[in-house]
């Protein structure tokens, strides 16, 4: 059967800052959708009409949204776990490897700071810490080598690691792998089965089009199995359910990823977060990583025909939604802010404009991008 064709005027109806900008920045922040809004409304309107005396119901909803999340990245409820961002991520697993001198851990060159900061500073521990060009990735991944940590989308460039290319090699080498979407997942189709990294993590306030605060990670199950947890707290405990009797002494952590949660969790901005996956998952995430790249690729024919310089244009891997752009003789940053007094919004980024459409731009979006920068060059 032939899949049909989102009706994605309608779709768009849901993001009305739409209607009052030329929004091509979605690598900064991704619009909300309105019922991801009125999710968040109905939260509270229930916390006003019981007065939270049924909060343990609020975390069997929170299963519901592992599912969905899951759903979404072909993995198992049992590997989600929500965070508030993707440097939590990354920091539960530097904090529990136990590193030892002469362990190297390798990552691409002009990587978001996440991928930097951390990793970094383990040089006092004796740890080296290298950043290549694509070009030199497979020759860094020498004997040593103990954690790669990846973008899956780069930040800046729109370089797209080919994940399924370099995931099963690293398997086989015994090398950790970290994958951050924060840059990709929501627009990009990602299959956590395929490619099985050790961990993936989505901060959703980007292409998952969810509120600040809103995110997860899938551990896998070999990783669960020896990565304590770096936040212990009253849910860490295998029989948390048990509010009126909480056990007392050491916990006993259970199985789920769910344990590296620790705490309470931030309900109001998951259900935000469930409303936009639920709109993918409604739309199908093929037919958005389609649109996604159609729509970077009109970005493209515009940078060209302007004059622009594109790294696309010179070489592979930049099949994303994340387009950059050099322009002779004029700044990046000018660019983009004659362009925001415009009302057309993008970003500037190490003197790349970049340029981010989502499912829910259009061709005139792109259209009047084209006019408004044409006008500036």
């Amino acid at each position: 059967m032939q899949e049909s064709t989102p009706d994605w005027s309608a779709i768009r109806a849901e993001f009305p800052a739409l209607a009052h900008w030329t929004y091509l920045n979605s690598a900064t922040f991704g619009q909300v959708p309105r019922r991801a809004v009125e999710a968040i409304n109905r939260h509270f309107a229930r916390r006003d009409e019981l007065a939270c005396s049924d909060f343990l119901t609020w975390f069997d909803d929170a299963d519901r949204i592992r599912a969905a999340v899951a759903r979404l990245i072909n993995a198992q409820p049992a590997d989600i776990a929500f965070i508030p961002n993707a440097a939590t991520a990354l920091g539960l697993l530097l904090g529990g490897i136990p590193w030892r001198p002469g362990d190297r851990i390798v990552t691409l060159e002009n990587e978001f700071p996440n991928s930097i900061y951390y990793p970094a500073l383990l040089a006092a521990r004796g740890v080296e810490f290298v950043e290549v060009p694509w070009s030199q990735f497979e020759r860094a991944l020498t004997p040593n080598t103990r954690l790669v940590v990846l973008s899956e989308v780069n930040y800046i460039t729109g370089f797209r690691v080919p994940l399924h290319e370099i995931a099963p090699e690293l398997r086989r080498r015994g090398i950790l792998l970290f994958v951050d979407g924060t840059q990709s997942a929501g627009a990009l189709a990602f299959d956590a089965a395929r490619v099985q990294p050790h961990i993936y993590a989505v901060h959703g306030y980007k292409w998952l089009l969810s509120p600040n605060g809103a995110g997860f990670m899938y551990v896998h199950p070999e990783v669960r199995e020896w990565l304590p947890p770096s936040v212990i707290g009253w849910r860490s405990h295998r029989d948390w359910r048990s509010v009126d009797n909480l056990h007392h002494g050491a916990p006993v952590f259970p199985q789920e990823a769910e344990k590296y949660e620790g705490g309470m969790i931030t309900f109001a901005v998951l259900y935000a977060m469930e409303a936009s996956i639920e709109l993918m998952l409604e739309i199908g995430v093929g037919a958005i990583e389609r649109r996604v790249l159609e729509l970077a690729e009109l970005v493209r024919s515009v940078v060209r025909k302007a004059g622009g310089k594109l790294l696309s244009d010179e070489a592979p891997h930049y099949d994303s939604p994340v387009v950059a752009a050099r322009f002779p003789d004029r700044r990046a940053s000018e660019l983009a802010r004659a362009l925001a007094a415009r009302r057309v919004l993008v970003s500037a980024r190490h003197d790349f404009l970049r340029i981010s459409p989502h499912f829910y731009n259009n061709e005139g979006d792109i259209e009047r991008f084209g006019y408004e920068l044409a006008r500036l060059l």
